[in-house]
């Protein structure tokens, strides 16, 4: 359990150094947008070094005011360099490097952390989430980037001037009005919403029903049928896709329907079989043998005691099918026809072939839906924690 303790001010000669570090950092990515990262770093520790010596020193006691001036500084460094556009990150900058500042300075980093860690260990509880966090963004930024693009007014694929000053004719809905009055577009989304959900269906009630099954301690070589149920999602998809394109081109399914399904809804059947799994590490198994014993055979025991209890993991587990048949291409490309033009197919052929801009509007679209559905998945996930007792309600 963390034991608070008092902030106390720093030395500068410790002070300094670690917050023009920061600044160096920060000013890897200004000078590499300015055309030389070397001068960024040494500009950047200069600069931060500087304010902080200024904070710490005759603004000590006016850490308000001093916080204000670093903003404000920030601001106007950003406006000379890239006009609004810059004035607005380096007032976010500013904003930041204010606090850090004081952070670093006055010794807050310490209160939340046990008194008994050694400096290496306060390094590596601050060194750990900073990689995790420069993880995080390493991954998001791409997202970042397409959803502002999806407003551009212009057919590019790149923010155009207009843009960047943040002028409103630079903006537009119009791909957003061409993805729904497109047919084709139309047609690819009517596609997936036909193929997304009975793959869905099919991957749930087969996956539940593997999970319970697998969950019993009496059937025999359970590992190895595990790993051969979860193998879609270890397997290269290249090679699933192909797989599939060969045995369905045999008997008969290969570009129909019915075919994009059930391997849409094999790809499925493994995030529904290891979310059901998880819930039912928590389950109570003397509740079904406490209904048997009450008369309920096993049918309505199964409904009307276990689904109760692991739903919120069957719900999970669905709507990870769901994502996954939604957004997926590769197989659909294998084992569909232009009969199944799926949304993603849409998207990649407007990659290959034309470059329509109203993929970005697609891409934001999919995004906004798929940050919906991780967040059900988020939801239900403590309230199955909670239907356990794992967690306070």
């Amino acid at each position: 359990m963390a034991v608070e303790t008092q902030a106390i001010k720093k030395p500068l000669n410790f002070a300094l150094p670690v917050i023009g570090g920061a600044g160096a950092f920060a000013g890897i990515f200004v000078g590499a947008a300015n055309g030389s990262s070397a001068l960024g770093i040494i500009a950047g520790f200069v600069i931060l070094a500087a304010l902080a010596f200024v904070a710490l020193g005759p603004l000590e006691s006016q850490e308000r005011m001093a916080r204000w001036l670093v903003m404000g500084l920030g601001a106007v460094g950003g406006f000379v360099l890239s006009g609004l556009p810059g004035a607005v990150l380096g007032l976010l900058f500013g904003w930041f490097f204010g606090w850090f500042i004081y952070w670093v300075g006055m010794g807050r980093y310490r209160v939340p952390l046990p008194p008994y860690l050694t400096a290496g260990q306060v390094l590596w509880h601050y060194a750990f989430r900073n990689i995790c966090g420069a993880i995080f963004v390493f991954l998001i930024t791409p997202i970042l980037v397409v959803m502002p693009l999806s407003f551009n007014a212009q057919d590019f694929f790149t923010f155009t001037p207009e843009m960047l000053r943040f002028e409103a004719e630079g903006y537009s809905l119009k791909h957003y009005r061409d993805f729904f009055s497109s047919s084709e577009w139309q047609g690819a989304l009517k596609n997936s919403l036909l193929i997304a959900p009975m793959a869905t269906l099919l991957s749930v009630g087969f996956g539940t029903l593997a999970a319970i099954g697998l969950s019993q301690p009496h059937v025999p070589f359970r590992r190895a049928i595990m790993a051969i149920l979860i193998s879609p999602m270890i397997v290269p998809l290249i090679i699933s896709a192909a797989g599939m394109y060969f045995f369905y081109s045999r008997i008969g399914l290969q570009g129909t329907y019915m075919g994009v399904v059930l391997a849409h809804a094999a790809l499925g059947i493994p995030f529904v079989i290891i979310t059901v799994t998880a819930t039912l590490v928590g389950f109570d198994r003397s509740l079904t043998r406490a209904a048997a014993n009450m008369g309920a055979d096993p049918v309505t025991t199964f409904f009307r005691v276990q689904m109760p209890l692991i739903l919120p993991g069957v719900i999970s587990g669905g709507l990870f099918a769901f994502i996954t048949s939604f957004d997926e291409v590769v197989v659909v490309l294998f084992v569909g026809s232009a009969n199944q033009q799926t949304l993603p197919w849409q998207m990649f052929t407007g990659l290959r072939e034309q470059i329509s801009p109203t993929i970005l509007a697609v891409a934001t679209i999919l995004v906004v839906i798929s940050v919906a559905l991780l967040a059900t998945v988020e939801l239900l996930r403590r309230r199955s924690e909670r239907l356990r007792g794992m967690s306070p309600s």
